[in-house]
Protein backbone atom coordinates (compact mmCIF):
# COMPACT_ATOMS: atom_id res chain seq x y z
CA UNK A 1 0.00 0.00 0.00
CA UNK A 2 3.02 2.27 0.76
CA UNK A 3 4.76 1.36 -2.28
CA UNK A 4 1.61 1.83 -4.21
CA UNK A 5 1.29 5.81 -2.48
CA UNK A 6 4.91 6.61 -3.09
CA UNK A 7 4.50 5.91 -7.04
CA UNK A 8 1.26 7.78 -7.12
CA UNK A 9 1.48 10.75 -4.82
CA UNK A 10 3.82 12.42 -7.12
CA UNK A 11 1.75 12.00 -9.92
CA UNK A 12 -0.87 13.56 -8.52
CA UNK A 13 0.72 16.28 -6.84
CA UNK A 14 2.35 17.39 -10.02
CA UNK A 15 -1.61 17.68 -12.01
CA UNK A 16 -2.58 19.90 -8.94
CA UNK A 17 0.52 21.76 -9.01
CA UNK A 18 0.28 22.45 -12.63
CA UNK A 19 -3.62 23.56 -11.81
CA UNK A 20 -2.52 26.11 -8.82
CA UNK A 21 0.14 27.08 -11.82
CA UNK A 22 -2.68 27.68 -13.99
CA UNK A 23 -4.81 29.30 -12.19
CA UNK A 24 -1.67 32.05 -10.27
CA UNK A 25 -1.11 32.89 -13.91
CA UNK A 26 -4.29 33.64 -14.85
CA UNK A 27 -4.67 35.78 -11.53
CA UNK A 28 -1.37 37.70 -12.95
CA UNK A 29 -2.99 38.67 -16.09
CA UNK A 30 -6.40 39.21 -15.06
CA UNK A 31 -6.14 40.02 -11.53
CA UNK A 32 -8.85 37.66 -10.48
CA UNK A 33 -8.75 37.28 -6.72
CA UNK A 34 -10.72 33.64 -6.60
CA UNK A 35 -8.47 32.51 -8.96
CA UNK A 36 -5.74 33.51 -6.20
CA UNK A 37 -7.29 32.29 -3.01
CA UNK A 38 -7.99 28.71 -5.31
CA UNK A 39 -4.30 28.36 -6.12
CA UNK A 40 -3.16 29.08 -2.95
CA UNK A 41 -5.25 26.35 -1.72
CA UNK A 42 -4.15 24.12 -4.27
CA UNK A 43 -0.66 24.76 -3.53
CA UNK A 44 -1.72 24.31 0.25
CA UNK A 45 -2.48 20.63 -0.87
CA UNK A 46 0.68 19.85 -2.48
CA UNK A 47 2.45 20.72 0.17
CA UNK A 48 0.47 18.26 2.13
CA UNK A 49 0.52 15.65 -0.31
CA UNK A 50 4.39 16.39 -0.36
CA UNK A 51 4.89 16.40 3.10
CA UNK A 52 3.18 12.65 3.55
CA UNK A 53 5.20 11.63 0.60
CA UNK A 54 8.13 13.10 2.16
CA UNK A 55 7.30 11.16 5.48
CA UNK A 56 6.66 7.83 3.73
CA UNK A 57 9.62 8.18 2.12
CA UNK A 58 11.68 8.14 4.84
CA UNK A 59 9.94 5.56 7.22
CA UNK A 60 10.71 3.16 3.68
CA UNK A 61 14.28 4.32 3.90
CA UNK A 62 14.51 4.99 7.65
CA UNK A 63 16.92 8.06 6.98
CA UNK A 64 16.01 11.94 5.97
CA UNK A 65 16.11 12.03 1.69
CA UNK A 66 18.94 14.17 1.09
CA UNK A 67 21.67 11.62 -0.23
CA UNK A 68 20.89 11.32 -4.21
CA UNK A 69 19.79 13.83 -6.49
CA UNK A 70 16.59 12.01 -6.65
CA UNK A 71 15.99 12.71 -3.07
CA UNK A 72 17.82 16.25 -3.22
CA UNK A 73 15.75 17.85 -5.96
CA UNK A 74 12.06 16.44 -3.96
CA UNK A 75 13.58 18.06 -0.72
CA UNK A 76 14.64 21.25 -2.64
CA UNK A 77 10.97 21.85 -4.58
CA UNK A 78 9.31 21.23 -0.65
CA UNK A 79 11.65 23.92 0.90
CA UNK A 80 10.72 26.26 -2.54
CA UNK A 81 6.99 25.55 -1.93
CA UNK A 82 7.12 25.67 2.25
CA UNK A 83 9.04 29.50 1.70
CA UNK A 84 6.79 30.82 -0.78
CA UNK A 85 3.65 30.26 1.21
CA UNK A 86 4.93 31.58 4.98
CA UNK A 87 6.73 35.06 2.76
CA UNK A 88 2.88 35.06 1.07
CA UNK A 89 1.66 34.91 4.65
CA UNK A 90 4.04 37.17 6.43
CA UNK A 91 4.74 39.60 3.64
CA UNK A 92 1.58 39.94 1.70
CA UNK A 93 3.85 40.04 -1.79
CA UNK A 94 1.66 39.22 -4.80
CA UNK A 95 3.51 37.08 -7.38
CA UNK A 96 6.11 35.45 -5.19
CA UNK A 97 3.85 32.34 -4.83
CA UNK A 98 3.73 32.74 -8.98
CA UNK A 99 6.87 33.00 -9.96
CA UNK A 100 8.82 31.15 -6.91
CA UNK A 101 6.55 27.84 -7.85
CA UNK A 102 7.24 28.32 -11.85
CA UNK A 103 10.68 27.40 -10.69
CA UNK A 104 9.73 24.59 -7.84
CA UNK A 105 7.05 22.82 -10.40
CA UNK A 106 10.13 22.49 -12.99
CA UNK A 107 12.04 20.97 -10.03
CA UNK A 108 9.16 19.09 -8.69
CA UNK A 109 8.34 17.74 -12.91
CA UNK A 110 12.34 16.63 -13.20
CA UNK A 111 11.81 14.49 -9.87
CA UNK A 112 8.60 12.94 -10.83
CA UNK A 113 10.17 11.48 -13.89
CA UNK A 114 13.77 10.50 -12.81
CA UNK A 115 14.27 7.13 -11.88
CA UNK A 116 14.75 6.27 -7.85
CA UNK A 117 18.15 6.55 -6.56
CA UNK A 118 19.89 5.29 -3.78
CA UNK A 119 23.25 6.38 -2.44
CA UNK A 120 25.57 4.23 -3.80
CA UNK A 121 28.56 4.33 -1.23
CA UNK A 122 29.04 2.25 1.82
CA UNK A 123 26.46 3.01 4.56
CA UNK A 124 29.65 3.49 7.53
CA UNK A 125 30.04 7.17 5.28
CA UNK A 126 26.54 8.26 5.91
CA UNK A 127 26.88 9.85 9.08
CA UNK A 128 24.87 13.01 10.77
CA UNK A 129 26.93 14.90 9.82
CA UNK A 130 26.96 14.61 5.85
CA UNK A 131 23.05 15.22 6.78
CA UNK A 132 23.40 18.12 7.99
CA UNK A 133 25.80 19.44 5.36
CA UNK A 134 23.67 18.65 2.62
CA UNK A 135 20.08 19.53 4.23
CA UNK A 136 21.82 23.21 4.91
CA UNK A 137 23.20 23.49 1.71
CA UNK A 138 19.71 22.74 0.53
CA UNK A 139 18.03 25.39 2.53
CA UNK A 140 20.74 28.02 1.52
CA UNK A 141 19.73 27.37 -2.48
CA UNK A 142 16.19 28.04 -1.59
CA UNK A 143 17.04 31.38 -0.02
CA UNK A 144 18.73 32.00 -2.98
CA UNK A 145 15.88 30.82 -5.17
CA UNK A 146 13.92 33.22 -2.91
CA UNK A 147 16.15 36.17 -3.46
CA UNK A 148 16.64 35.57 -6.86
CA UNK A 149 12.15 35.90 -7.24
CA UNK A 150 12.56 39.15 -5.65
CA UNK A 151 15.24 40.18 -7.80
CA UNK A 152 12.82 39.42 -10.65
CA UNK A 153 9.81 41.05 -9.15
CA UNK A 154 12.23 44.30 -8.14
CA UNK A 155 13.07 44.50 -12.76
CA UNK A 156 9.25 43.65 -13.44
CA UNK A 157 8.35 46.79 -10.81
CA UNK A 158 11.30 48.80 -12.59
CA UNK A 159 10.15 48.30 -15.77
CA UNK A 160 6.48 49.62 -15.00
CA UNK A 161 7.68 52.42 -13.64
CA UNK A 162 10.23 53.51 -15.77
CA UNK A 163 7.41 52.97 -18.60
CA UNK A 164 4.89 54.47 -16.58
CA UNK A 165 1.92 51.86 -16.86
CA UNK A 166 0.10 52.10 -13.94
CA UNK A 167 -1.58 48.86 -14.41
CA UNK A 168 -3.46 47.40 -11.23
CA UNK A 169 -0.11 44.35 -10.95
CA UNK A 170 1.66 47.96 -10.17
CA UNK A 171 0.56 48.09 -7.10
CA UNK A 172 0.37 44.22 -6.12
CA UNK A 173 3.99 43.97 -6.80
CA UNK A 174 5.14 46.14 -3.55
CA UNK A 175 7.48 49.28 -3.22
CA UNK A 176 10.67 48.74 -5.04
CA UNK A 177 12.20 49.54 -1.66
CA UNK A 178 10.71 46.61 0.26
CA UNK A 179 11.72 43.98 -2.50
CA UNK A 180 15.17 45.63 -2.31
CA UNK A 181 15.40 44.55 1.71
CA UNK A 182 13.89 41.42 1.08
CA UNK A 183 16.75 40.32 -1.44
CA UNK A 184 19.17 41.76 0.68
CA UNK A 185 17.85 39.44 4.04
CA UNK A 186 17.45 36.29 1.78
CA UNK A 187 21.15 36.62 1.13
CA UNK A 188 22.25 37.21 3.90
CA UNK A 189 20.30 33.86 5.20
CA UNK A 190 21.78 32.18 2.51
CA UNK A 191 25.31 32.92 2.78
CA UNK A 192 26.34 31.81 6.55
CA UNK A 193 24.01 28.56 5.67
CA UNK A 194 25.74 27.84 3.03
CA UNK A 195 28.91 28.41 4.68
CA UNK A 196 28.06 26.59 7.58
CA UNK A 197 27.44 24.01 4.97
CA UNK A 198 30.85 23.62 3.36
CA UNK A 199 32.67 23.82 6.45
CA UNK A 200 30.87 20.58 7.40
CA UNK A 201 30.69 19.19 4.24
CA UNK A 202 34.87 19.03 4.58
CA UNK A 203 34.54 18.12 8.31
CA UNK A 204 32.68 15.22 6.75
CA UNK A 205 35.26 14.55 3.72
CA UNK A 206 38.41 14.81 5.70
CA UNK A 207 36.87 12.48 8.30
CA UNK A 208 35.17 9.38 6.34
CA UNK A 209 37.06 9.86 3.13
CA UNK A 210 40.25 7.53 2.62
CA UNK A 211 41.00 9.74 -0.84
CA UNK A 212 40.04 13.47 -0.73
CA UNK A 213 41.02 16.07 -3.23
CA UNK A 214 40.34 19.90 -2.27
CA UNK A 215 39.93 20.31 -5.66
CA UNK A 216 37.02 18.69 -6.55
CA UNK A 217 34.79 20.62 -9.24
CA UNK A 218 31.90 20.13 -6.46
CA UNK A 219 33.51 21.75 -3.57
CA UNK A 220 35.20 24.41 -6.16
CA UNK A 221 32.10 25.63 -7.56
CA UNK A 222 29.94 25.63 -4.20
CA UNK A 223 32.97 28.34 -2.76
CA UNK A 224 32.74 30.08 -5.94
CA UNK A 225 28.71 30.64 -5.50
CA UNK A 226 29.83 31.76 -1.64
CA UNK A 227 32.06 34.06 -2.64
CA UNK A 228 30.27 35.72 -5.51
CA UNK A 229 26.72 36.18 -3.02
CA UNK A 230 29.75 37.08 -0.29
CA UNK A 231 30.79 39.72 -2.94
CA UNK A 232 27.36 40.69 -3.44
CA UNK A 233 26.50 41.27 -0.03
CA UNK A 234 29.83 43.26 0.43
CA UNK A 235 29.11 45.81 -2.45
CA UNK A 236 25.53 46.55 -0.67
CA UNK A 237 26.82 46.96 2.69
CA UNK A 238 29.28 49.69 1.09
CA UNK A 239 26.22 50.98 -1.21
CA UNK A 240 28.41 50.18 -4.07
CA UNK A 241 25.38 48.02 -5.38
CA UNK A 242 21.64 48.78 -5.05
CA UNK A 243 18.50 48.81 -6.60
CA UNK A 244 18.27 47.17 -9.93
CA UNK A 245 22.44 46.80 -10.40
CA UNK A 246 21.65 44.45 -7.18
CA UNK A 247 18.58 42.82 -8.43
CA UNK A 248 20.84 42.14 -11.68
CA UNK A 249 23.45 40.80 -9.52
CA UNK A 250 21.57 38.57 -8.05
CA UNK A 251 19.98 36.99 -11.02
CA UNK A 252 23.53 36.31 -12.57
CA UNK A 253 24.77 34.56 -9.27
CA UNK A 254 22.00 32.45 -9.48
CA UNK A 255 22.43 31.23 -13.00
CA UNK A 256 25.84 29.82 -10.93
CA UNK A 257 24.12 28.46 -8.85
CA UNK A 258 22.11 26.13 -10.88
CA UNK A 259 24.40 25.41 -12.81
CA UNK A 260 26.72 24.42 -9.69
CA UNK A 261 23.47 22.59 -8.56
CA UNK A 262 22.70 20.84 -11.50
CA UNK A 263 25.47 20.28 -13.41
CA UNK A 264 29.25 20.89 -12.21
CA UNK A 265 28.12 18.04 -9.54
CA UNK A 266 28.40 15.27 -12.07
CA UNK A 267 32.03 16.20 -12.78
CA UNK A 268 32.66 15.19 -9.02
CA UNK A 269 35.00 12.80 -7.88
CA UNK A 270 32.90 11.88 -5.02
CA UNK A 271 29.98 13.33 -4.11
CA UNK A 272 27.54 11.40 -3.69
CA UNK A 273 24.26 12.80 -5.53
CA UNK A 274 25.92 11.26 -8.80
CA UNK A 275 27.85 8.18 -7.56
Amino acid sequence: MIELMMVRLPEIVIVIYALSILLYFFDFLEHNRKANRLAFLLLSIVWILQTIFLCLYMMETGRFPVLTLFEGLYFYSWILITLSLMIHRILKVDFTVFFTNLLGFTVMAIHAFAPIQRPAMAEQLISELLFIHITMAILSYGAFTLSFVFSILYLLQYKLLKGKKWIQRLWRLSDLAKLEKICYVLNLIGVPLLLLSLILGLQWAFMKLSFFQWYDPKILGSFFVFLIYSFVLYLYRKKEVFGKTLALWNSASFLIVLINFIFISRLSNFHIWYE
